[in-house]
């Protein structure tokens, strides 16, 4: 897994702006999923829903202020106690110390919060420091290439979880001048000047000049330009640091390809890629995730299985994240617990999408208007075609950039003839039975997972 790796720079996504040749591997001789969706898009919640396979109002990591309570069943100390050897490695993001460290790991080796790009400080069991030389992301790859051969002769399971793509970008020295003498592709949606959509979202801080020249783009905005130069050399700034950090993953991943092909475990396991959320990439204007627009809220999911999962397919079938759990115990043959919420979609994988398989998935941001990008709380329900979007703000906020913000805005886009989210229809009276039906699916969603509307 990596953090903030969006579905669009992966070339086995059609991606207009990056080559990936080795994730692109998994997708050839296994499956792309191609409607994967995290249920809260920010790197904690989504990481405390994959492992435990519950909506984060369950498992109680709502925000990144909350640590993941390790005494809570998670996926990997099924495995474990099934007899599989567990390894965490990278990025954990979830609380350290008691009642917070990785559980249901024989060995982990993770970074603290965030961690460090070059040279980073990792910790184990116990609280003991290792400080490490080097670039991150190989020394994460490294570390799994030394378990995997600690580990072969046995079954085990490795989640080996970097720290890139995520803010702030710094590339490894093999990379520094790559896209150097290239100009970078700005998406269709680079100038969407969001009007129409929610006051709200108006009023987020996102865009390319809410990036902090020396600490994002580690650069002096050059003199003279005008504004729309300014935004258009952000970008290019922005998004090759962004691609480079992804070269050196993509580089890792075919290591660790590379050495299941030469120890010959390559058939009997399975390998996937993920990423803890989507991303903008200029798409909106924007950069970071939060919102439920397509860019954010689509996870890359790629799974590569020799013994069971045909190669080259693709299926588009919404899967989301609390879904992960119960599929990798269902095709390791663990049983998987009564509460678990997700659904294992291992019939999906073998070619077989359940004739009740859902059409429809539910969201929720929680983090309202909390910290440097004024994301609004918000939740939401999308099915194949549409997607609803309410914006239950607190009508105590202050007024957001063009004037008051109502205490409750609402969104609604028609997925096919408007894929770019550039059409807020949600008051077009040709929609209006759309929008009720859509909105009894929302409330239908809610009670399911057992959460509750605002205000409760």
């Amino acid at each position: 897994m990596s953090d903030d790796h969006a579905s669009h720079a992966i070339s086995a996504y059609g991606s207009r702006i990056n080559q990936t040749p080795n994730l692109d591997r998994i997708a050839t001789n296994g499956i792309r999923m191609d409607s994967a969706f995290c249920t809260n898009s920010i790197c904690a919640p989504s990481r405390a829903a994959i492992l435990t396979g519950t909506y984060n109002h369950v498992n109680g990591v709502t925000t990144l202020a909350t640590p993941l309570d390790n005494t809570l069943w998670t996926f990997p100390k099924s495995l474990q106690a099934a007899g599989y050897t567990t390894g965490m490695i990278g990025k954990w993001h979830l609380g350290h110390g008691p009642g917070a460290d990785p559980a249901g790991f024989d060995f982990w080796q993770v970074l603290p919060g965030q961690g460090h790009y070059h040279n980073p400080v990792m910790l184990r069991p116990g609280g003991e420091i290792v400080e490490r030389g080097g670039y991150v992301t190989d020394l994460i790859t490294d570390d799994s290439v030394r378990f995997i051969d600690q580990c072969r002769d046995q079954p085990f399971a490795l989640f080996c979880h970097h720290k890139a793509p995520h803010r702030t970008w710094e590339p490894a020295p093999r990379h520094f001048t790559m896209y150097d003498d290239v100009e970078i592709p700005q998406p269709a949606t680079f100038r969407d000047d969001l009007v129409g959509r929610s006051e709200v979202v108006q009023a987020t801080r996102m865009q390319m000049m809410d990036l902090h020249p020396i600490i994002d783009l580690k650069a002096v905005v050059p003199d003279g330009l005008t504004l729309d130069e300014e935004i258009d050399w952000r970008y290019q700034r922005y998004i090759k640091d962004y691609l480079r950090v992804v070269a050196a993953v993509d580089d890792g991943v075919g290591r660790l390809l590379d050495h299941l092909d030469d120890t010959g475990l390559a058939d009997n396991t399975i390998v996937v890629y993920t990423s803890d959320q989507g991303f903008f990439l200029g798409d909106h204007g924007m950069f970071d995730k939060r919102l439920m627009y397509e860019e954010s809220l689509s996870m890359p999911l790629l799974i590569q299985y020799p013994d069971r999962v045909a190669a080259g397919v693709t299926s588009d079938d919404i899967v989301v994240n609390v879904d992960f759990a119960p599929t990798l115990l269902d095709l390791m043959g663990v049983a998987i617990p009564e509460d678990v919420q997700g659904r294992s979609f291992a019939p999906i994988l073998d070619g077989e999408t359940p004739d009740d398989w859902p059409t429809s998935m539910y969201y929720r941001y929680w983090m309202h208007r909390d910290g440097a990008h004024n994301c609004p709380a918000h939740y939401g329900v999308r099915t194949r075609t549409h997607k609803l979007i309410c914006y239950y703000n607190d009508p105590l906020d202050q007024p957001g950039a063009h004037g008051p913000i109502d205490p409750m805005e609402w969104e609604l886009f028609d997925l096919v003839a408007d894929p770019l989210e550039i059409n807020n229809v949600i008051d077009d009276p040709a929609y209006s039975e759309i929008r009720a039906d859509l909105g009894t699916e929302l409330a239908r969603l809610q009670a399911e997972v057992g959460d509750e509307p605002y205000p409760s």
